[in-house]
């Protein structure tokens, strides 16, 4: 005999029943009710449900002493368990220290075991803290006295460039190396990722100097087979040449002994309307080309394959066309000045 349910009740049975948000067990019941009331017998819930038949006995009983309320379950579980603020203390400390066994920092099971401790509470602690001893991050400390004093003059460019000036940001990547894989690149398809042979073949090498325009975010690049003063000079010759309009050319680049020849000095006595700026050293983050050759390394370099050094520099420069067509600057923002890192030398601590 079919078990009665209402027209409402049938109704929020079915939606439980198609959840796929409800925790399994509501959705376990409501379907074990709808097929009793569509006068399925034990047998069949048994083998559709892979349930038993006390289990459909006391679900069946009760619905009909309490309806819907009935389903509710009536254990909810063990609550989670909190570790004490002692505790939680105890774990933050000692991973602040190295472990004795030599390692360099701690996993969540070597914590446990030398505290005596689950890895579970381990790992709550771990995240509710924000203590994360497999990362690890790098940084560079500039040893640069005049490092404000510069820093402050570059992101003055940025942000508040001279009136008919033109501000380039200037670097090279050298030695960039044409590689060629001996086999086939298998391509990219459904569950697999694309891959290339371990082996590869060196044809040479290329460097590109590239300078981002900050006003507009576009790209002039210029290759080259060697990296010497004189490649350099003929670069920035040419931004001059493509910028006739500027009474003044403001060009930001970094420490290179390249960047500091006698030839360059003669070029800037020539050129009175080209200035440099030098980044403090070990702060090549102030140079807001580096942002772009990142995205040319990801985009073209790391995963490229080049028959030669002539194919490399075609690839190169098609890129830089490309993405010269749709630029756009770089939101520069620098919102706190004094928080940097310095050196012991100078101000003790990281602040």
């Amino acid at each position: 005999m079919a078990l009665a349910v209402t027209e409402q009740q049938r109704s929020e049975l079915s939606k439980w029943a198609a959840s796929r948000t409800l925790p399994a067990g509501d959705v376990f019941r409501a379907r074990l009710i709808l097929a009793l009331a569509d006068g399925r017998t034990y047998s069949q819930i048994m083998t559709s449900l892979q349930t038993s038949a006390p289990t459909i006995s006391r679900w069946k009983q009760r619905f009909e002493q309490d309806g819907l309320a009935g389903l509710d379950p009536r254990h909810k579980g063990s609550q989670p368990r909190v570790a004490s603020a002692a505790v939680q203390a105890k774990i933050a400390r000692r991973t602040q220290q190295k472990p004795a066994d030599g390692a360099t920092h701690w996993s969540c099971r070597k914590m446990a075991q030398t505290l005596k401790l689950s890895k579970s509470t381990v790992q709550r602690v771990w995240a509710q803290a924000r203590l994360k001893p497999h990362r690890l991050d790098s940084y560079m400390a500039s040893n640069d006295p005049r490092f404000e004093e510069k820093a402050a003059d570059i992101l003055g460019l940025y942000m508040n460039p001279p009136q008919h000036a033109a501000v380039f940001c200037v670097d090279e990547k050298t030695a960039i190396q044409a590689l060629d894989r001996l086999d086939p690149v298998l391509p990219l398809s459904p569950g697999r990722a694309e891959r290339h042979g371990f082996e590869y073949y060196r044809h040479g090498t290329l460097s590109l100097y590239a300078a981002l325009e900050v006003k507009t975010g576009k790209v002039h690049g210029m290759t080259a087979g060697r990296h010497t003063s004189q490649e350099f000079i003929a670069f920035v010759d040419g931004l001059v040449a493509r910028t006739p309009w500027a009474q003044e050319i403001h060009v930001v680049l970094d420490n290179l002994s390249a960047h500091k020849t006698k030839d360059l000095e003669k070029f800037l006595a020539e050129h009175p309307q080209v200035h440099f700026h030098f980044t403090p050293t070990y702060s090549s983050w102030l140079n807001q080309v580096e942002l772009w050759f990142a995205k040319i390394q990801r985009d073209v370099i790391r995963r490229g394959v080049f028959t030669s050094v002539a194919d490399l520099g075609n690839k190169l420069r098609k890129y830089i066309r490309a993405y010269s067509k749709s630029a756009k600057p770089f939101r520069w923002t620098y919102s706190d000045p004094t928080r940097r890192i310095r050196t012991n030398k100078t101000a003790g601590t990281a602040c």
